[in-house]
């Protein structure tokens, strides 16, 4: 689990998070990501953490009731009067979701499946990125017929992005190279591809076509999705148990194979995270019990970062164009 969610105070946490158990009850999708949403958004209000789509606009004078947090206290000292810096929302930046619908998704133990959280994390993200007026994307992986939907901020786009994900689709076995390899192609201008999945598949398959998306230039967040027994193994008695995408029937000891199941998983989780560092991609575990805010946490962590990136960008052209300015008038 990344630091971030973590590092947020534990007491403001346990305020506005939400059961995901909960969250699950409402039948609506778009009305599950807007609760999530405004929990979200009404929690971050009463703590340290901020939103990160706001960028510096221009300075007004003060005027009383203003946050004096807002006052440019350097620019006090110098002039002896008082501004506040204004903020403008940043737009035209681009998410993509690809999300993971193959057989194994569709297991849960908590009264729904992986599958099930997986599109109403997708569809909390979209609405809160669609929020901040940002162009959001989606492209389902592991069905029988895939579907996307390029990056768009207008009406009625996310509505769009809600019936996708509310579709009933035929899963098949994954097939995430494909998929991202597909995305990779598609996705004309750069911005941020965010992963959904169980990740249940060969680590090293993920290399590759992680390598496209980052050969475009994209930002790399994968969000590994599990049910807790999952990671726990805590089957009470012998059984047998079926494989979701091959249908094979498996019995299984759990007194037997507990630990070296525990050991295999452990070694697959760390080659994922082995690759996902390879490829510079931001690696989350989250288990189905999870709220669903944490995500969005991670999402703006990812987004800081981006936002930073960009800003080191533009810094250096203007200070590469100054140089060659200098040159130029050197000769």
């Amino acid at each position: 689990m990344s630091s971030l969610a973590s590092n947020a105070t534990r007491e403001p946490r346990q305020r506005w998070f939400i059961d995901p158990v909960a969250i699950m009850q409402i039948k609506n999708l778009t009305l599950r990501a807007k609760t999530v949403v405004e929990g979200f958004t009404s929690g971050l209000h009463r703590s340290p953490l901020h939103g990160f789509s706001v960028e510096f606009s221009q300075y007004r004078p003060y005027v009383l009731g203003d946050d004096p947090r807002n006052l440019d206290w350097k620019l006090l000292a110098r002039t002896d009067r008082c501004y506040v810096k204004q903020y403008e929302d940043e737009t035209n930046r681009l998410c993509y979701l690809a999300i993971d619908q193959s057989r194994s998704m569709d297991y849960g133990t908590l009264g729904f499946t992986k599958a099930e959280y997986a599109r109403t994390l997708a569809a909390t993200l979209a609405y809160y990125l669609n929020n901040q007026r940002d162009a959001v994307g989606v492209l389902t992986c592991g069905t029988s017929q895939q579907e996307y939907l390029p990056p768009k901020h207008r009406h009625g786009h996310l509505q769009q992005i809600m019936r996708l994900l509310e579709q009933e689709s035929s899963g098949i076995d994954s097939d995430l190279t494909a998929a991202l390899s597909q995305l990779a192609g598609l996705s004309r201008r750069r911005g941020l591809v965010v992963l959904i999945s169980d990740l249940l598949t060969e680590p090293e398959s993920l290399y590759q076509p992680l390598g496209y998306l980052r050969g475009r230039g994209h930002e790399l967040m994968v969000i590994r999705v599990l049910d807790p027994s999952e990671i726990e193994f805590n089957l009470d008695k012998s059984s047998m148990l079926q494989d979701l995408e091959t249908g094979r029937e498996i019995y299984v000891d759990p007194k037997s194979i507990a630990s070296e199941y525990r050991q295999r998983f452990e070694v697959h989780e760390q080659q994922l995270i082995d690759i996902c560092h390879r490829r510079g991609a931001r690696y989350v575990t989250m288990t189905i019990d999870q709220p669903l805010d944490v995500a969005l946490l991670e999402l703006i962590s990812q987004s800081q970062s981006l936002s930073s990136k960009q800003a080191s960008r533009k810094s250096n052209q203007k200070i590469g164009s100054a140089v060659r300015a200098a040159v130029r008038t050197g000769r």
